[in-house]
């Protein structure tokens, strides 16, 4: 079984005791966190996605220590003007281990309902059929009704008017 986890703001894919790097987090080392931001789930052929995260879902993590990553180098140079400037960086890291993955809701990504088409009302189909004139017949159908202002009204505030 596996998940997908939102943790300070990044996105993992977990299993169960899986070791994981992720920026540092508040608490001691030994201490247990539950991340409740479960994105997805899969078990198998099974696939529980969440939108956007799946409720009463847990992932539970253990933190076995802090650390701080590789050192990265920045180096900005601009050639010909003597400007150069070295610059290091170590991020702040905590690793922890995924102790288990629970799921109690969410809905299967297989099984999807097909959501239905709101009926269309009158006007719906009105606008609809005004949609495939041009703006000068249109113009000249609010000239006939004996609109105001039609002559500096865009199509969509034309069709808005003659519905």
């Amino acid at each position: 079984m596996y998940a997908i986890v939102e943790i300070a703001g990044q996105q993992f894919k977990v299993a169960k005791d899986q070791k994981v790097f992720v920026n540092r987090l508040s608490g001691e080392e030994g201490d247990s966190v539950s991340f409740d931001k479960v994105l997805l789930t899969g078990d198998g052929d099974s696939i529980n996605l969440g939108a956007p995260a799946i409720d009463g879902a847990l992932v539970g993590a253990k933190i076995t220590r802090h650390l701080k990553g590789d050192k990265v180098i920045v180096f900005k140079k601009k050639r010909r003007k003597g400007y150069k400037k070295k610059n290091g960086h170590r991020q702040s890291l905590t690793e922890i281990v995924i102790e288990s993955i629970e799921v109690k809701g969410g809905k299967k990504a297989a099984s999807t309902k097909k959501e239905e088409a709101p009926k269309e009302t009158k006007s719906d189909k009105k606008s609809e059929d005004l949609n495939q004139y041009t703006v000068a017949e249109l113009k000249e159908m609010a000239k006939e009704k004996g609109l105001e202002g039609y002559s500096s009204m865009k199509k969509a505030e034309l069709i808005e008017a003659l519905s």
